[in-house]
């Protein structure tokens, strides 16, 4: 079970391949100072979230280039943003959730659970959806506003034949997705990913691992799907796995690298960008090939949250507050 736990511990410590062609090249938008950390980043538009350690929410109205400060009504680690339109969700330890409203400040809602929320999904209907720690999965309908869970039942997903889950094990949640048509997607533990095809009412396990003789299948922290279909998920251990339908079916493709990879960005260009420990891969060609990405201080630090910019272009966040751009 420790093996388990350890995406969740790196991403509460730090709070947790190839071309032919010219490098990709890493542009430092944002530095901070070394106890500083940035969990995750959403953009919509022009308009960019970032937050982080102790509370921390950052700004951008045009398109990442430049970050400002926003005051929080708290200072437990912000771990998940999402922002859609006029609204914006951000989840943290404790089960916190914070919501605003252009033209209005951050107010904290209550989420009905203690439990640490580690992302947050949000759609222009008002559909939002919270994942976490221990099978915490929460829904809301009005933007935020008032919560209630909608975990499926987790007896009989996982094939078990080692006996290591355990007869009442309850996965963590690391990483959610929602679409216009109210499709959604969390991935987490033991390989798993959830499909919803109603806005997170109900949930089906698409892709789940084993805990066998020869070990417990890796986590996923993070997973991404553009708009036309293609979706890649990452995690523990260099893991990925790609769809091309939505997140319907899934397969694993061969290890780039054997560092644990936190964040995911895909563009429908064919871009994929996926952070990690002391590693970063970026791909042109939707994850059959990888090139590891060099500079600023990737091979020694950590970047967690990962997204594409409206331009087309990945960005990243991550350690000492650092905000990233990286041109493919």
């Amino acid at each position: 079970m420790n093996r388990l736990r350890n995406i969740g511990a790196l991403l509460l410590g730090v709070t947790f391949s190839c071309w032919a062609v010219a490098a990709a090249v890493p542009e430092l938008l944002k530095d901070g100072i070394a106890h500083q950390a940035l969990f995750s980043i959403s953009m919509n538009g022009a308009h960019g979230y970032a937050v982080g350690a102790g509370g921390e929410v950052l700004r951008s109205e045009d398109a990442g280039q430049t970050w400002h400060p926003e005051v929080a009504p708290v200072s437990v680690a912000l771990l998940g943003v999402a922002a859609q339109d006029q609204h914006v969700i951000a989840v943290g330890q404790m089960g916190t959730i914070l919501i605003k409203q252009e033209g209005s400040g951050w107010k904290q809602v209550s989420s009905g659970s203690e439990e640490r929320l580690f992302s947050v999904a949000l759609n222009r209907h008002g559909v939002a959806i919270a994942v976490g720690a221990f099978g915490t999965l929460l829904r809301s309908i009005d933007f935020g506003e008032t919560w209630a869970p909608s975990a499926p039942t987790w007896s009989g997903i996982f094939s078990d034949p080692a006996g290591r889950l355990g007869d009442f094990f309850e996965p963590s949640l690391y990483a959610v997705q929602l679409d216009e048509q109210n499709r959604a997607w969390v991935a987490g533990e033991v390989g798993l990913v959830l499909r919803s095809v109603d806005g997170g009412s109900t949930w089906r396990a698409v892709h789940a691992g084993i805990s066998d003789a020869e070990g417990v299948s890796p986590t996923l922290a993070a997973l991404s799907i553009a708009d036309d279909g293609r979706g890649v998920a990452v995690g523990q251990e260099g893991y990925v796995l790609r769809s091309l339908d939505f997140g319907e079916h899934w397969t694993a493709l061969p290890r780039a690298t054997h560092a644990n990879l936190l964040g995911v960005a895909v563009a429908t260009n064919g871009v994929v960008l996926s952070t990690g420990m002391r590693d970063m891969l970026i791909s042109r060609d939707g994850a059959d090939s990888w090139e590891h990405v060099k500079g600023v201080d990737i091979a020694t630090g950590w970047y967690s949250g990962a997204v594409v910019s409206r331009a087309g272009v990945p960005v990243a966040v991550g350690n000492a507050g650092r905000v990233v751009r990286i041109t493919p």
